[in-house]
């Protein structure tokens, strides 16, 4: 990813910053990847090759990334490396079904001399369908690692940009030495907001958008009849060639679908409407609010892609005793509010709707979280389990060759210590592409002291944060304020004078995990923080991230005149 921070600028923020993602279920860094070349074989593990499918006591055996074989009674090449499956769960490798991870924002052009806000060049305002994710895409990018350790191998990538920024890719999540391309110009992505581009000029409303979609579709119509007759007949002026309009014709063809990104009920309900205008194959990314869509989901047999990122729930430490009627009526309909949302990916499975996830403004520490949060709420283990796998194989037509373990399938695996949904489970491997990834596993604390009682997080903790900038330092103080936690945090100031704060937003205490948000300051933007990890009454441990930049360790101590206070 090119970042375009002044070098001295750049490592400030690293420095002062302490990028914590806590890696989901206590897990670490990789120790390393390992080239699968020849045969190996996972033998007595429990093996879902699918939803709904599952295999005690079964042997998976791969060969030069392929799965060769799976079943209970295999019989073993004489050549096969055996690894020991006790204790271990095998799943289908992950797919993303919309990813940004890896993904630059392409440079801003110049407005020309004679620039008409009326009628700017496609560039300027935001209409890019040629450009390609791939010319933007950095596959060294420390998040994929970050993603990777959850599960995922393969993803959709999709560009930045306004409201056409060009076509997707897939790509699988192996090793480095790979160009890890699966499949180019796989969707034609839009979206009813021209983020980036369009700013002061046409179109710069919703509605304005709408009628440009409408318009540049049409003439992409007009323009592929053209090019039809002109190749079959003589006496034709030859058709001029205009890459914005070309971009179109594999939609046209239905060769790839449109991939429209929505952020509530409305948007979806206008994407919709122009796919039954136009009869284009709809992809629906970051479907929200699926009570009010649900009607027009079905009208269009449109896939849809749904994030995993959920908001916080703000009324729940809310006391309504001696509220007005006004406000304990407005903390109910944001609670009702809330719970619709997690309700939502159930409705879906209800309807008979199959959906895939998207990790699309998701953080990797929140996922199994999350999607334990949406099967307390209705979801079915297996269907959460398709939206990671299969049926985002299906959106993505590839398959044929992932999304579940068979004979003759890419062996794209996750290897779980526990079932996959469970509290217990961490990831020990990973396979992607012929490559297997291993990551160590800590021992899952209890939720509780010795003692029995909930882990005391109040006090003053001292902190250190490994970046690649160097190591830093600052303080957590945390204090206990009746059901909720508040806290301010220090860092280095990104100016290079002395240490800054910041307050410690969202804190949640979790058994023994322990996560927060914070906010910092640095060129002229505000940038969230996220800091997870497992807590003890005398320690943390954890990592934290940030946007673009990865994540990082960070361990904190309490001050020893803090504890047992």
């Amino acid at each position: 990813m090119n970042i375009r921070f002044k070098p001295k600028v750049f490592s400030s923020i690293f420095c002062m910053a302490l990028f914590l993602t806590f890696q989901a279920f206590g897990q670490s860094d990789p120790k390393g990847e390992r080239r699968v070349t020849g045969t190996y074989a996972i033998v007595n593990a429990t093996i879902t090759t699918a939803p709904g499918n599952t295999l005690e006591g079964a042997t998976i055996l791969v060969k030069n990334g392929l799965v060769e074989n799976i079943g209970s009674d295999i019989k073993l090449p004489p050549d096969a490396q055996i690894i020991e499956g006790d204790s271990l769960f095998i799943y289908p490798g992950f797919i993303d079904g919309a990813s940004g991870i890896g993904i630059s924002k392409p440079a801003d052009p110049e407005r020309p001399a004679n620039f008409d806000p009326s009628n700017p060049p496609d560039e300027l305002a935001g209409i890019t369908p040629w450009r390609n994710a791939l010319d933007y895409y950095d596959k060294n990018n420390s998040q994929i690692t970050d993603w990777r350790k959850v599960g995922f191998t393969i993803a959709q990538i999709v560009p930045e940009g306004g409201m056409l920024p060009g076509k997707s890719a897939i790509v699988t999540y192996g090793g480095k030495e790979s160009s890890n391309v699966l499949a180019n110009n796989t969707a034609l992505n839009a979206r009813l907001r021209n983020v980036g581009g369009g700013r002061g000029m046409y179109p710069g409303t919703q509605l304005g958008i709408i009628a440009k979609f409408r318009d540049l579709y049409k003439n992409a119509e007009l323009s592929a009849q053209h090019n039809r007759l002109f190749a079959s007949n003589a006496g034709l002026a030859r058709p001029e060639m205009n890459k914005t309009l070309e971009a179109f014709f594999p939609v046209l063809d239905k060769n790839i679908p449109i991939l429209f990104e929505v952020s509530n009920d409305l948007e979806t309900k206008r994407a919709t409407s122009l796919q039954r205008e136009h009869g284009f194959r709809l992809i629906l990314m970051g479907v929200t609010d699926v009570k009010y869509s649900i009607e027009a989901i079905k009208g269009t047999n449109a896939q849809v892609l749904i994030g995993f990122r959920l908001p916080n729930d703000k009324t729940a430490s809310a006391d309504l005793e001696g509220k007005t009627d006004e406000m304990r009526g407005r903390t109910i309909r944001i609670k009702e509010a809330y719970q619709e949302i997690l309700e939502g990916p159930a409705l879906l499975e209800k309807a008979g709707i199959p959906f895939g996830f998207t990790t699309m403004g998701g953080r990797s520490s929140e996922m199994f979280k999350n999607i334990r949060l949406m099967i307390d709420n209705g979801l079915s283990e297996n269907a959460a389990l398709a939206a990671l796998t299969i049926n985002n194989a299906n959106i993505l037509g590839i398959q044929k060759f992932a999304g579940t373990l068979e004979k003759g399938k890419l062996a794209n695996m996750v290897i779980s210590t526990a079932p996959l949904f469970s509290s217990e489970a961490q990831i020990q491997h990973v396979m992607a592409d012929g490559y297997l990834f291993d990551f160590d596993i800590s021992k899952k604390s209890s939720s509780n002291g010795s003692n029995g009682k909930t882990i005391d997080i109040a006090g003053v903790w001292d902190y250190t944060s490994d970046t690649p900038a160097g190591s830093s330092n600052g303080t957590m103080e945390i204090k206990k304020e009746g059901d909720t936690f508040k806290g301010t945090i220090t860092y280095d100031n990104p100016t290079g004078s002395g240490k800054a704060s910041s307050e410690m937003n969202n804190i949640t205490l979790s058994g023994n995990n322990l996560s927060f948000t914070f906010n910092v300051s640095a060129g002229g933007m505000s940038l969230e923080v996220t800091v997870a990890g497992d807590v003890s009454e005398l320690d943390f441990r954890g990592n934290m991230s940030l946007s673009d930049f990865g994540s990082f360790p960070l361990n904190a101590n309490k001050k020893p005149n803090q504890r047992n206070q």
